[in-house]
């Protein structure tokens, strides 16, 4: 299991022991579940539903080598949410998706898109894989800016756990080109 490391935040694998007060936070944020369960999908979750998803996405780690992190703040240790890898299935194919949830209180500052950039790079460098989708709401403007800033292609319309998404794609030579150092002053 890696850390994740980027300019301003750690990511540290999912651990019941360790996650438990912010997975609880995350997950009961009516905010944050509006986007994850929208309307009759449940809303935010109790602290108990909570504890079954963090230990779902600890158990990640060990049965699949892949799974989510935990997000801090480098500079003061306070937690902003998570981001992750996971299996997932597209047009019947399998495929490996990332996601990321970010407490309400630090929506627009950036650590989505640091976050998962640094999650592709481990994705793509460390452990090899050809290609990561993301999936959204068709409304979520705000994740779509994400992949698009992460250099991922719109696919077009699908269904992703029961409910009408959107699917974007990025391959690994793609995420290659776009991470790689420029002269002085460029950025990618």
């Amino acid at each position: 299991m890696a850390t994740l490391l980027s300019e301003r935040l750690i990511g540290e694998p999912a651990s019941e022991e360790s996650h438990r007060d912010v997975a609880v936070e995350l997950f009961g944020d009516p905010l944050v579940a509006e986007w994850i369960w929208p309307g009759e999908r449940g809303g935010a979750r109790t602290p108990a539903q909570a504890e079954k998803i963090l230990a779902r996405f600890a158990r990640g780690w060990a049965e699949n080598g892949i799974g989510w992190w935990y997000l801090r703040r480098r500079d003061d240790d306070v937690y902003v949410g998570e981001v992750g890898l996971q299996h997932a299935t597209v047009d019947d194919a399998p495929a490996v998706e990332i996601g990321w949830t970010l407490l309400s209180a630090h929506w627009g500052r950036g650590y989505a898109t640091e976050a998962a950039r640094a999650a592709l790079a481990h994705g793509f460098d460390t452990l090899g894989f050809d290609e990561i989708v993301a999936f959204t709401l068709p409304h979520n403007r705000a994740s779509r800016r994400v992949m698009e800033r992460l250099g991922m292609t719109y696919e077009g319309a699908t269904t992703h756990a029961g409910l009408p998404h959107v699917l974007y794609r990025i391959a690994a030579p793609t995420f290659a080109r776009i991470a790689a150092p420029g002269p002085a002053g460029a950025s990618p």
